[in-house]
């Protein structure tokens, strides 16, 4: 009999855990992204052409590819040709190296690669929220090294900084 109770008293306290647990819900993202997806389903990324005077052939298709990628791998947005409750939109205005620091023999010891991109965001669903901004991003290298030699590595680094920040600035709301 006391086994019985206690089976019992197991159970409804099971059936009342799921019944609280089954009112509440709690919503985590873990992007960073704040999307209200009950008015916002599309997006429309156009491709970002380069307008810069110095150019490196593979960083616009990298760019646009790693732009896609992470409104893809971390929305549920889904992408469109035209007419996206959302569009991004833009061009890679710059494409640059500078000396950095300078030896004690005066030479140039370290350059800075950076990118510059313009963006256009625009939210068809809250037009509050329609930006026109630029965003640059930049890493530095021995000049002991030569571009040719560290570029590829440079670019990726440089366009995922980029991604992120225009994502924060679109969708995550930072």
């Amino acid at each position: 009999m006391k086994k019985t109770r206690y089976v019992y008293a197991m159970f409804m306290a099971f059936a009342l855990v799921l019944v609280v647990a089954n009112g509440c819900s709690v919503s985590y993202s873990f992007n960073g992204a704040s999307i209200d997806y009950s008015k916002t389903k599309t997006i429309q990324i156009n491709d970002f052409p380069i307008r810069s005077s110095y150019v490196w052939g593979p960083m616009a298709p990298m760019f646009n590819n790693a732009l896609k990628d992470q409104y893809a791998n971390h929305t549920r947005l889904v992408q469109v040709k035209r007419n996206g409750d959302i569009k991004i939109e833009g061009e890679i205005t710059q494409y640059t190296q500078r000396n950095k620091s300078v030896s004690s023999e005066g030479y140039s010891a370290q350059t800075e690669l950076s990118i510059t991109v313009n963006v256009r965001y625009t939210n068809n669903v809250n037009h509050k929220e329609d930006f026109e901004r630029q965003f640059t991003a930049s890493q530095t290298y021995e000049t002991t090294q030569s571009l040719n030699a560290v570029q590829e590595e440079l670019v990726t680094q440089i366009i995922d900084d980029l991604v992120d920040q225009i994502f924060n600035a679109t969708v995550a709301n930072w």
